[in-house]
């Protein structure tokens, strides 16, 4: 008896050494009651999370560049690039459309907000102002005009997604204009500044328990328990809706590629524990990409379609906002018609889009769709102030889910998805390429690196981790031969 309680403990202290997400679960318990018991200590430990939050952002910028550039690069078709742009935009509207119509049908039957009789005349318009810092949502032109870098250097400084994107795709495209012979060096440097980064991530990720600690503390400090008791049938609703919508993607993405998204929520647990943490979906995007690929997703499409969707893909921002909208009218009792209703989804389906790095930009988004319909109070949107950071994790969850099955939806529309790979990946029968520190490159026999072909990779403790290809990528060279009777891309034989 003494000798498995023994092993017992010995299991547990190596999962605790060893295992990001049982470290993450143990930080988020202990946040938890930190913030339930001495709530004053919540905002002193906020910075724990902002500054691990930081961290990872400022990865983000340079591992999208070197991502997509490498992606067009070895896939050596602009055009196969573009088609996954626009094919990835189709899913986009198509899934937050989808998210806004959920979200107001179930507004509708179970009306989080009624018996509310709030009267708008005791509410503080100057909150919501101070939550907006008085901007607003760019219009569609000026959303189109900003995604433009008008500096290399500032795209980055700024850490403008959209705009690293444009620049990865002209340089990407300037590589494959000039071709290897003309620019030899050039592609094997991205690649290993690309290595450099994933290295960088996983120095960092060692924080991240410490991030959730803090996050969660103030947290709980900040809100307590009012917030569940005031808004509980709101909150309520938005989650069981978010989870609803989690399940029809889930249909989705087994009728698209028939892969299981349970699955991939195992896969990929400790990433989305990590975000469900922070509050911030942006933390976990390079092990995101990094996941993606080791589960048979080109480089090419997850270097485009998961960025992008963190600005035109949010599905869990769509429910929330549909929601808020039905259930503010409801509280000052404004009965939407069925054609107002639908001016919602229309005013929302654009406001959407121009979210992301905005501040408050749920509330600049409300006070919008309520000025369109020009019957709801603008300082009626203030009575979601006291709940908009408890939806968090409904959003981060929803949004992040969304992008991943966007990639493997978009990947196997373009011919791009190595499912043979994925379907091992997944139930766990093939390892995965290691995500902290991993060298994702492979050496060719030209010299050039042919991406997902490496059968080594450097874990973040400096160990080697050797991957055993797949059938399909041992005989062409790479996981760039995908489906039957598809072309391997060129890259796979460079």
């Amino acid at each position: 008896m003494p000798h498995a309680t023994g092993s017992v403990i010995r299991r547990a202290g190596r999962a605790l050494r060893t295992s990001l997400f049982t470290q993450v679960l143990i930080a988020l318990v202990l946040g938890v009651l930190v913030g339930r018991l001495w709530p004053q200590a919540g905002p002193s430990l906020q910075p724990l999370g902002d500054g691990f939050v930081r961290l990872i952002k400022a990865m983000i910028a340079p591992l999208v560049f070197c991502v997509v550039v490498a992606g067009i690069t070895k896939a050596g078709d602009l055009r196969a690039f573009g088609r996954i742009g626009v094919k990835a935009l189709i899913w986009f509207e198509a899934a937050t459309s989808l998210a806004l119509v959920v979200g107001l049908l179930a507004a509708n039957v179970f009306a989080p907000g009624a018996g509310m009789h709030v009267d708008p005349a005791s509410l503080d318009k100057g909150a919501v102002d101070a939550k907006t810092g008085g901007g607003q949502l760019p219009s569609a032109a000026q959303f189109v005009l900003e995604s433009l870098p008008n500096s290399a250097v500032g795209a980055f400084a700024e850490n403008s997604l959209l705009q690293v994107l444009v620049l990865a795709c002209l340089v990407g495209a300037a590589l494959l204009h000039l071709g290897q012979k003309k620019v030899p060096q050039l592609l094997p440097l991205i690649e290993q500044a690309q290595d450099v980064v994933f290295t960088i991530v996983g120095y960092v990720m060692k924080l991240a328990p410490l991030a959730v600690f803090g996050a969660t503390a103030h947290l709980v400090g900040e809100y307590g328990l009012r917030a569940m008791a005031t808004y509980g049938k709101l909150i309520a609703v938005c989650y069981g809706v978010a989870l609803a919508f989690l399940v029809l993607l889930g249909l989705a993405l087994k009728a698209v590629t028939g892969l299981s998204l349970w699955k991939f929520v195992r896969y990929t647990r400790e990433e989305l524990l990590l975000a469900l943490g922070t509050g911030s979906s942006e933390t976990v995007m390079p092990r995101m990409m990094q996941k993606l690929r080791a589960a048979g997703c080109r480089d090419d499409a997850v270097g485009l379609v998961l960025p992008t969707g963190y600005s035109f893909n949010l599905d869990g921002a769509s429910i929330y906002l549909s929601i808020g909208t039905l259930f503010i009218a409801q509280a000052v009792g404004v009965d939407l018609s069925l054609g107002q209703q639908i001016t919602v989804v229309l005013v929302l389906m654009l406001t959407s889009k121009g979210m992301a790095g905005v501040p408050g930009s749920a509330f600049l988004a409300l006070s919008a769709t309520a000025s369109a319909l020009g019957v709801i109070p603008a300082a009626a949107v203030a009575l979601l102030l006291g709940v908009d950071r408890i939806m968090d994790s409904m959003r981060v969850a929803t949004n992040l889910l969304g992008n991943c099955v966007a990639v493997f939806a978009v990947s196997r529309w373009e011919g791009a998805l190595d499912r043979v790979t994925a379907k091992k990946v997944l139930n766990g029968e093939e390892a995965a390429v290691p995500v902290t520190g991993t060298s994702t490159t492979g050496t060719s026999a030209t010299g050039t690196s042919a991406t997902g072909t490496s059968a080594t990779g450097t874990s973040a403790t400096g160990t080697s981790t050797t991957v055993a290809p797949a059938p399909e990528a041992a005989a062409t060279g790479g996981p760039q031969s995908l489906e039957p009777g598809t072309a391997p891309a060129r890259a796979a034989d460079a």
